[in-house]
């Protein structure tokens, strides 16, 4: 299968970094966005909100650019918008 431009053995995606838990602070994080936030020593364990992390990303991408960092603050705010609007 293409994906992105990718070929893909779903076979291969491991689906459990992917999935979104409940961390100690209350914030529901996957390993994967874990992981990216590690790479930019953004310690996601200090936010009690959504909102007040993606805020620290944004300031870091005001910063310097980095792809990966822009991708996940663009799906958390999605997740947060999701999660925590009213409808």
């Amino acid at each position: 299968m293409i994906i992105n431009g990718k070929e893909v053995n779903i076979e291969d995606i491991n689906y459990e970094s992917k999935m979104h838990t409940k961390r100690e602070n209350g914030l529901l994080l996957s390993d994967e966005q874990i992981n990216i936030l590690k790479k930019y020593d953004i310690d996601y364990l200090k936010y009690n909100n959504m909102s007040s992390l993606i805020y620290e990303i944004e300031e870091i991408l005001n910063i310097e650019y980095y792809e990966d960092l822009d991708n996940l603050s663009i799906e958390l705010a999605e997740f947060n918008y999701y999660q925590n609007t009213n409808k």
